[in-house]
Order: C-alpha cells, then structure tokens, then sequence
C-alpha cells in the first residue's frame, strides 16, 4: 500500500474487498424493481385496467428516476456520504414496493413504483459505481463488474419466490413482504460503506503501469459534458439500454403472446426459469466482460460482447415460440447486454478520471433512461401499431452492430487522442 494507506482505519470494513462485498449486497437488494417487473404487469394490467402500453410507462418512470436523478444522486452521495444516502435509497426503494400494493390507478402506481422506488434505487447504483472505482483504479473493469453483477444477480433470489406468492397471496401482499425485506437489507449493508483517503492507490499501481489508457488527470463535470468523447458515449449507451431493456420490460408479453409463460422446461414454469436464469447470465456477463476488458481494452470489449447481443436478440426471435429455446436464448440476450454496466463506468472513468467519478456516472448513467423510453413503451407502442414484434427486433438488433462498429472504429481514436491532450 501507498504511504496514504497509513490514514485508513484497521477496522474490517475499510478493506476494500470488504467495501465490494458490501457494495454488492446492496445491489442486490434494489435489483427486483427492475428485474421482476415484468411478474406484476398482468395482475396489475387486471387490477388497474390499463393498455400494456400505458402500464409499461410506470417501468421507464423508474428508470428515467434512476438515472436522469443520477448526477444530483451522484452528488448526494459524494456530499453526505454513502452510509447515509445509501439508506435512504434501500428505505425509498423498499418503501416504494410497499406504497405500490395500496394503489388504485395509474397515476399513483406511476408515483409509487415509477419515481419513488426509482429515485431510490438510482441513489444507490450510481452511489455504489462511484465507490467502486474509487477503491479499484487497478481493477476498474472487474470491480464494477461485480457490483454491477449484484444488480443482475438479485433478482436470481426473487423471482421465484415472488412468483409462487403473487400467485398464491396476490400481488399486493408480495409487494409488501419483499418491499420490507430488501430495504432493510439494503439498509443494513449500508452502514459499513466508506470513502477511501483523497489519493489512496493500492500498493505496487500506478497509472502508467495500468493495461487500459487512462487519463492523467480529472475533468470535473463542466469540462466533461464539453467533450464530444462523453457524447459519444453517451449515446452508444442509450443504443446498447434500449436493446436489454426491451427485452427486460416485454419478456412477460413475449411469453404470454407466444405461449411459453406456463410450458413446463425442466419441470419448471417457463418464464420464471427464464428470468432466473437471465438474472444470472446478467450478473455473470458484468465481471467477466470487465475483467475481459482490463486484459484486452475496453473498446475491443465492447465490439466483442456487442456483436453477441446482436446475434442473440435475432437468434431469439427466430425462435421465441420453443419453450426450451427460449428460456436458454433470454439467458444468452442478457449475458450480451448486461456487460454494459461494466465497460462503460470504466471506460468514463479511464477516460475522465476518478475525482469526480461519481457525478461523471451520474451523467452517463442518464442514457439508461433513454433506453428505458426507447426500449419499453415506445418498443410496445410499435408492436401494438405494426401488430408484430418483427420490427422491433430487427431495429434493436441494428443497434447493437452500430454500437459495437463505433467501439473499434470512433470510441477507440477519439479517447486516445483526448487522453494525449491531457
């Protein structure tokens, strides 16, 4: 350890594996949200008596909460400090899940789950990213990855679970239960996060001897957001969230319209063995792809994992309507997307520097919302317009090609050359 490493207290939690773990545990908590989302559309479409279209505006509501809040989270937490703002988030978010079993209309579920659970659920993801980059500047890619992968990972734990009790105790008592026990998971694991020293590098790095191009020096925020590198990022993100996302937010449809929800795979109900085993290719793909992308450049990563998002929604499609097919390709759409949450907080942060890490994200992080919009209602107000998912899919398949081109090609040699100048 660097001399710096003398001011950290010897107590567990300023171990920085510690942290991870930690920071992993509380994304777990905020994962279902998100993940199990699609569980709830069609008890809720019955009780509320809304269009599909209408109701999935409630999942971008949380999203766009996630991440258009993200830069004043991001700031929140750098402010207070994340054992505070990280229990507000898990209190909001489980908070949120309560408050929606009581609604009546849509307006209050779109306030309930949409914005509440949503601006939780934000604090602590960009709050957790912006930590991990800043104990790991060796191991950008992997550690993000793996916090990341707490997000992807936690809804493993839940969507069976919920599914049996939506079925058995209705929607409305599940939202309750599970609303108080991952906020107070998420509470508990918050108290034990903390900031490294301003400086503190882990023994035997430096920068220069990192594998990945990094800045040598910070941009704050302001100098950021003048970078036409940021903006290409940015919308590389918002192309790559609108894929995942639209498969996140209709795999319920999917199913249903197809009718592969209930076909038994492996003895199992098709769909909840599908979101399980996705959540699980979505955790898996973040480390793995980060660690893939401190060996070999993130850019090349990018091309790489991409490319395979591309071939997966079209293999997908061609054959959504096999039980067995489907819930092995889900799996594999989510191991090509999920990667997002690790290569792009590290390629910022590499590009940008970890000062401001946090607030940085929380800029980036806003083309998930993006993704949110394009990828759920506007994805199902085109199906319900053309009568058919065709179009969709081959849309969101040409994105990701585009994106994974624009990696190797514009990413590449505009970060190189903004890294010289700095």
């Amino acid at each position: 350890m660097t001399a710096l490493d003398s001011t950290i207290p010897k107590a567990w939690y300023w171990n920085r594996w510690c942290q991870l773990i930690l920071g992993l545990i509380a994304m777990m908590a905020i994962s279902s949200p998100q993940y199990v989302w699609t569980l709830f559309t069609g008890p809720l479409n019955q009780k509320l008596g809304t269009t599909l279209a209408e109701l999935q505006w409630t999942f971008s509501l949380l999203i766009i909460l996630q991440t258009w809040c993200s830069p004043l989270q991001a700031y929140l937490v750098d402010r207070f400090g994340p054992r505070l703002l990280i229990s507000v988030g898990a209190l909001m978010s489980g908070g949120g899940w309560v408050l929606s079993s009581y609604v009546t209309d849509i307006w209050a579920l779109y306030f309930t789950y949409g914005v509440i659970c949503g601006f939780g659920t934000g604090i602590i993801y960009v709050g957790i990213i912006g930590l991990m980059v800043r104990w790991f500047p060796d191991r950008r890619g992997l550690a993000t990855g793996l916090a990341a992968a707490g997000y992807g990972f936690g809804a493993i734990f839940t969507s069976f679970p919920i599914d049996s009790m939506i079925k058995s105790d209705g929607y409305a008592h599940t939202l309750v239960v599970w609303g108080i026990i991952q906020g107070i998971i998420g509470i508990v694991a918050a108290q034990w996060l903390r900031v490294p020293p301003e400086g503190w590098q882990p023994e035997g790095y430096s920068p220069a001897s990192a594998t990945t191009i990094q800045s040598r020096r910070s941009f704050s925020p302001a100098e950021m957001l003048r970078t036409p590198t940021f903006w290409l990022l940015f919308i590389m993100m918002s192309m790559m969230s609108t894929s995942g996302l639209m498969v996140v937010s209709n795999v319920g449809p999917f199913a249903n319209e197809y009718k592969v929800a209930q076909v038994l795979v492996f003895g199992m109900a098709a769909l909840p063995l599908s979101l399980t085993l996705s959540r699980f290719t979505n955790g898996l793909t973040r480390p793995f792809f980060g660690w893939v992308s401190d060996q070999i450049g993130r850019e090349m990563t990018m091309a790489l994992a991409f490319s395979l998002e591309c071939v997966a929604i079209l293999v997908l499609f061609a054959f959504i309507d096999r039980p067995a097919l489907f819930v092995v390709l889900t799996g594999l759409v989510f191991f090509g997307w999920g990667e997002i949450f690790s290569l792009f907080p590290s390629t910022l942060t590499d590009t940008f520097g970890p000062k401001y890490a946090a607030t940085n994200y929380g800029f980036l992080y806003i083309a998930q919302g993006v993704g949110s919009i394009l990828g759920g209602p506007a994805a199902a107000f085109l199906k319900q317009t053309t009568g058919s998912w065709t179009s969709v899919f081959i849309i969101v398949a040409i994105l990701d090609a585009l994106t994974a081109l624009l990696a190797i090609t514009l990413l590449r040699n505009m970060r190189s050359q903004l890294i010289m100048k700095s």
